[in-house]
């Protein structure tokens, strides 16, 4: 055996003496090692070191050791073709107590070791955060403290309850769970069955649909997940689809491509899209050439939904579309879902064939995205196309559906946040959440009202649902500019296009949503306050345009230290600190 075999070479360390009864022999036929009897302590194995193996070679070449290793002796074997040598410390010539003393102490000193090993695993997983990661934890508190003081008006976003937050947090988390409830890839998923299944329920309930008639899938990750996973389930590459241009309030999950033909979102890159838009005198959709664009373009799947349009969806008049021309029907209901379940709008559940939903916005759950598609039998007429359709034929969404859902998109499910779900959907279901949603729109359209009494001038003039989009371009400002500012004041909203301006550039508006500050308590007359903030928010704008001109370098220079905004800012902290923040204590 040269030296290069020899570093490859295990040793056997032990502390008590050789007996040929208290091993089994090495068998080389079957390739394995039979273990030591239960009285023999077990042999840790380990790598010999450039100085052992050099005193295995000797003694295969018939050569004597050192002389300060003579207190080991080393016996060599096979395993697996590999040479081994078990090396074991020599008697010494001392008396037998001496002996049991050495083991004693030993054994002590490995009990030792394991246990402060344990409790060094058990001190590492019980820090709380602020000892296990200071640096997070400083970070989240100065997240909180903003979210505490500011005024929260991105109509995509809301708080979520303290037992929403702590199924978040909790040990559903640690559980793999690839498959659907009864069919997991992993065992032990009999509780998280249990969830995932009363989850599904209560989303049925929540917006009021008959389990025969629909199903849902609960796994995805995000609504734009969710559109892919319908897209891969009910159509191959390059087939059609057909949603809302993003420039006129529509989502780039449902496909966009800028006006130089570059391919924005996955739905694009992936399949053919083509958008319908909105007049672009009135802000509404424009029925009349959705439905000659449909006819000539024959999508597969027709979309309706978007994430910044503040009036209905003449789902009827989509539906009649959609039989036109032989496309299947889906509505990606994510910014609506809250007054959908409350019923305080037309349910697109009555015409669609697929609707999506994220699931926190107005539903106030965790992030995610959510799937409802039909099942059961077909009409037997649904226009031109489809008039032919046998009486008894069924659709075959579900399967389609949730197999694109996974294994074709994604891994396992996030449990905790299947959990908080179905405590969100519990609530949604409560009279106490039809008040809410209520109050939503009250507050939606107080906020428009107060905005257009001060001459504002907003797309469609107002406002049927949750959101109001103020269109800024009157006022010589972009949204970009205006958004600065008020987060520069702790108020957050977002900047979004409108339908005519150069959108991908310099947004000409901003969108603001009333669901978040609804949840912290505010009705109407507060916000008349917000009104007052935002105008005012405004014409710090235009008193740094005109001071320090529009060019970005210079607009942003003139916010510095800017009294204006440090004594709005303040007013913000003031009026946000009035209202309690769900799920945090104070």
């Amino acid at each position: 055996m040269d030296l290069s075999q020899a570093r490859s070479t295990l040793s056997l360390g032990f502390h008590h003496h050789n007996s040929p009864s208290h091993h089994t022999s090495i068998g080389d036929n079957n390739n394995s090692i039979s273990r030591q009897s239960s009285s023999t302590p077990s042999i840790p194995l380990q790598l010999l070191d450039d100085e052992s193996v050099a005193t295995a070679v000797d003694k295969e070449k018939g050569g004597s050791s050192n002389d300060e290793m003579k207190e080991e002796e080393g016996e060599k074997f096979k395993i697996l073709g590999h040479e081994m040598c078990l090396k074991r410390k020599r008697e010494v010539d001392s008396s037998s107590s001496s002996t049991s003393s050495s083991k004693k102490g030993v054994g002590v000193s490995n009990e030792q070791s394991l246990e402060t090993r344990r409790a060094a695993v058990r001190a590492w997983s019980n820090q709380p955060l602020s000892v296990a990661d200071p640096d997070i934890h400083e970070i989240m508190e100065k997240e909180k403290q903003r979210q505490i003081k500011g005024i929260e008006l991105i109509a995509s976003e809301n708080f979520v309850c303290k037992a929403v937050m702590e199924a978040l947090g909790s040990h559903l988390t640690n559980k793999y769970s690839e498959g659907a409830p009864g069919a997991r890839y992993y065992v032990g998923n009999q509780y998280i069955d249990q969830i995932e299944l009363l989850c599904q329920q209560r989303a049925l309930t929540a917006f009021h649909l008959d389990s025969d008639h629909w199903g849902v899938n609960v796994q995805p990750y995000s609504c734009t997940s969710a559109n892919f996973a319908v897209y891969t389930g009910l159509l191959m590459p390059k087939d059609r689809i057909m949603g809302l241009d993003s420039p006129s309030g529509g989502h780039l999950s449902h496909g966009y491509c800028t006006p130089s033909g570059k391919k924005v979102s996955g739905a694009s890159i992936f399949f053919e899209s083509f958008p319908y838009k909105v007049n672009p005198y009135t802000g509404y959709i424009d029925y009349d050439k959705l439905e000659d664009r449909a006819i000539d373009f024959r999508p597969k799947i027709l979309i309706c939904g978007g994430s910044s349009y503040p009036r209905e969806w003449d789902y009827a008049r989509f539906r009649q579309i959609a039989d036109k021309c032989g496309a299947v029907l889906m509505c990606d209901m994510a910014h609506i879902s809250g007054l959908v379940a409350a019923k305080e709008c037309i349910s697109p559940f009555d015409y669609c064939d697929v609707v999506t939903s994220t699931t926190h916005k107005g539903l106030r759950g965790p992030r995610g995205g959510i799937v409802f598609y039909r099942k059961g039998l077909k009409p037997r007429k649904r226009g031109t196309l489809m008039n032919q359709v046998d009486e008894n034929e069924e659709y075959d969404l579900e399967e389609r559906i949730n197999f694109a859902v996974f294994p074709s998109l994604q891994g396992g499910p996030h449990n905790n946040h299947i959990a908080a779900l179905a405590i969100a959907l519990k609530q949604v279901a409560t009279r106490e959440y039809k008040a809410y949603m209520q109050q939503v729109k009250r507050n939606a359209q107080a906020l428009a009202f107060a905005l257009t009494r001060r001459k504002c001038r907003l797309v469609t003039g107002g406002t049927d649902n949750h959101l109001v989009l103020w269109d800024l371009r009157n006022l010589g400002l972009t949204g970009k500019t205006f958004e600065k500012v008020c987060e520069m004041c702790h108020i957050s909203l977002n900047k979004s296009a409108i339908f005519g301006d150069n959108g991908a550039i310099s947004p000409g508006g901003v969108r603001i949503g009333t669901p978040a500050m609804t949840t912290r308590g505010c009705i109407e007359s507060d916000f008349e306050t917000i009104a007052d903030f935002l105008l005012r928010a405004a014409q710090i704008v235009s008193i740094v345009q005109r001071e320090h001109g529009k060019l970005q370098k210079d607009f942003l220079k003139g916010l510095q230290n800017n009294k204006d905004i440090i004594d709005l800012r303040n007013r913000v902290e003031a009026f946000s600190s009035q209202f309690a923040m769900p799920a945090f204590d104070f």
